[in-house]
């Protein structure tokens, strides 16, 4: 089970800030991104291509991470 918790732009995407998943052992990030995209719409993985993702320690945008128990998905933010 993963707890995927969304931020900003991919919250309001996808309706919500956080859900739990299942996917099989060893999973990558490139699995997380096709689950989400099968749920959520081709547009989302648009976002998602773009976003940073934060896994442990590891803030990283290689899809072949294995993801770990938790994955914050972190889109470009702006600042001023």
């Amino acid at each position: 089970m993963v707890e995927v918790r969304y931020f900003a732009a991919i919250a309001d995407a996808v309706g919500k800030d956080s859900e739990h998943l299942e996917l099989p052992p060893g999973a990558t990030l490139a699995d997380l991104r096709v689950r989400l995209a099968d749920t959520y719409g081709p547009d989302l993985d648009k976002m998602l291509g773009v976003c940073a993702y934060l896994i442990g320690d590891e803030l990283t945008r290689d899809t072949s991470v294995t993801v770990g128990r938790q994955v914050d998905v972190l889109p470009p933010f702006a600042g001023g």
